[in-house]
């Protein structure tokens, strides 16, 4: 049973994972930018709510309701300043604008709070910590399931604004083709700055259930960013539900890492990642020469 217990367990850690990754895979699939501010945009919502309830006592539950919101219009105002205008001189430079940018954050937020590790935990009573027996082995954790069940819905309402609604389907349409949507009314640069808003509220709602789980601390963004690539690439970059089961494969891998050896946990995360990149770039370069050769045979 405590192989079972680990699954389980690696299985909810997914779904963190997922949550994590769901902005980054949501913004590359409607605009093809990744983005490396991803966990550092993450890290200052969490330090957005930290100070709400430490300075004012707002729950942190109450404080997404502020907090949000701002994450929408500072998305809107990234987008209109920096990823707009640098998406202009090519694919790479977006790139390089998020990297700068998350360098900008880290060190800001190092300015204003020094090293110091901080935590949401103390703030939401015993949620972190709060669980459930299934068996005699097997327990689950309350925030983990609420956090499981965030991601699903999180990605599932996603996709079906995608595919189900006008304003959806507009972000696909420039998505795919931003110059020929222009002949049909659609204002490319508004669609792609509701889109990066959308995403950045994402992020907003991954800032929160990092913080509470864990602990965080300006330079947190990165492992966040690394954990939500990997998810993002495992299930298939730009795949919504692709990144859900990405995630689960990440979390069962390192859960299951952790019960061989103590350094396991995130070794075995990593070592699944790079299995799965190189059986993709085997795969990809067999079916090349798979169509080569029909040419050839033609």
């Amino acid at each position: 049973m405590t192989w079972i217990n680990q699954i389980i367990q690696g299985v909810l850690l997914g779904g963190y994972y997922a949550l994590i990754a769901c902005g980054l895979s949501f913004l590359f699939s409607v605009m093809r930018i990744i983005n490396l501010a991803h966990g550092s945009l993450a890290v200052l919502a969490a330090y957005a709510l930290f100070w709400l309830a430490d300075r004012f006592g707002v729950s942190p539950i109450l404080g997404l309701v502020a907090v949000l919101p701002a994450m929408a219009i500072l998305g809107w105002l990234l987008q209109k300043t920096i990823l707009e205008r640098s998406a202009r001189s090519g694919r790479l430079v977006p790139v390089l604008s998020t990297f700068g940018l998350a360098i900008v954050i880290d060190n800001l937020l190092f300015q204003a709070y020094g090293a110091d590790t901080r935590s949401l935990a103390p703030f939401v009573g015993s949620l972190s910590y709060d669980s459930f027996d299934l068996s005699d082995d097997v327990s689950l954790g309350t925030l983990a399931l609420i956090t499981f069940v965030t991601a699903v819905a999180m990605l599932g309402g996603l996709q079906l604004f995608l595919t189900r609604t006008p304003l959806g389907r507009a972000i696909r349409a420039t998505a795919e083709d931003p110059d020929t949507v222009g002949l049909l009314g659609i204002n490319a640069g508004r669609v792609n700055a509701v889109a990066m808003s959308i995403a950045m509220v994402t992020v907003g709602v991954a800032g929160f259930f990092m913080a509470v789980r864990a602990t965080f601390a300006p330079y947190a963004g990165a492992a966040q960013l690394l954990f939500a690539f990997e998810s993002a690439v495992i299930g298939g970059v730009g795949s919504l539900w692709g990144t859900l089961i990405g995630g689960i494969v990440l979390g069962v891998a390192q859960s299951l890492g952790a019960q061989l050896h103590p350094q396991g946990f995130l070794i075995a995360g990593h070592l699944t990642f790079l299995a799965v990149v190189l059986a993709r770039l085997t795969l990809a370069a067999r079916g090349g020469r798979l169509r080569a050769w029909i040419g050839g045979a033609r």
